[in-house]
């Protein structure tokens, strides 16, 4: 049993709330799953810039001149420490090279989340520990996910939290259970995949990488995630400008979804959508089995 919670903005004006919202949909959940959380905020792209997020197990040492041992690597970085966390912003040209950067002269650090758009923020621990470690509350953005984690498969840890990232501005947050993870993963190994945990939700995110490099939308991810994942399952994915829910056909975990003018929102329950603005008048509904609802800033439905 875990908790997810999702929120698509689409008025402008409540940008700068998005932190302070999802946190409360969040913490809302924590009865779900009170081992570990983490939650992904997107925010503006300018084309330029990339970030990635990084956590260390020892930030004392790990993060102190960094910036400066990148820029002796050829990666000029402005660095943002958040607790356990960083988040290095660099040319958009160099988001490649940075991972085998850090891999050099951090080998103990590991990689939340990269893109021109997503920050990644998890650990161990209850939803307002985390929130609060972090600042989410502080952080604006354009939409994000969250999640909150009740370990049945996995140890506790902070890499075996979700969100999982596989992608550039891609990540998934999971509640259920994958029973042919292990076969998808030895066929994404052998296409070029990698992987940090034993976890199925990571192979849930990297099997929608691997199709999204493959020229399918998210909607066209997801939709093909019916028919090659097997399990019980409730997604929430992000992508750099989208927004994806699907339940597995039989759809045994509970979800449900509000949509105004103002926003789209999922929630694991629907407590965690009471306190949204407008919630009163929203259209709430459960989402149904086997279908796809996706939305992007980018395009329509």
């Amino acid at each position: 049993m875990c908790g997810i919670v999702g929120l698509f903005l689409k008025d402008k004006a409540l940008e700068p709330r998005l932190g302070d919202l999802l946190s409360d949909m969040l913490i809302t959940m924590t009865d779900r799953g009170p081992d570990s959380a983490g939650i992904a905020i997107y925010g503006g792209v300018d084309g330029k810039t990339a970030k990635v997020t990084i956590q260390s197990a020892a930030p004392e040492s790990d993060f102190p001149c960094l910036a400066e041992d990148l820029a002796k690597a050829g990666i000029p970085a402005e660095i943002e420490l958040k607790s356990t966390h960083a988040v290095i912003s660099i040319a958009a040209s160099q988001l490649t090279e940075i991972r085998s950067a850090l891999a050099e002269i951090r080998p103990n650090v590991r990689i939340m989340g990269s893109g021109e758009s997503v920050e990644i923020f998890k650990e161990v621990g209850l939803p307002k520990d985390v929130v609060q470690r972090f600042g989410v509350r502080a952080m604006g953005g354009t939409h994000g996910i969250g999640h909150t984690r009740m370990a049945t498969e996995s140890a506790v840890t902070t890499l075996g939290a979700h969100p999982f990232s596989t992608g550039a501005d891609q990540c998934l947050v999971h509640n259920g259970s994958l029973s042919n993870h292990n076969n998808l993963r030895r066929e994404l190994i052998r296409e070029g995949m990698s992987f940090e945990t034993q976890n199925d939700s990571e192979v849930a995110a990297a099997y929608l990488t691997a199709e999204m490099a493959k020229g399918k939308d998210l909607g066209q991810a997801l939709t093909g995630a019916l028919d090659d994942l097997d399990g019980f399952f409730t997604f929430v994915v992000g992508t750099k400008t989208g927004f994806g829910v699907v339940r597995d056909p039989i759809a045994c975990k509970p979800a449900v979804m509000a949509e105004t003018d103002q926003y789209v929102a999922f929630g694991s329950e629907y407590r965690a959508l009471v306190n949204l603005p407008g919630i009163e008048t929203a259209r709430v509904w459960e989402p149904e089995p086997a279908t796809v609802y996706f939305w992007d800033h980018e395009k329509a439905a």
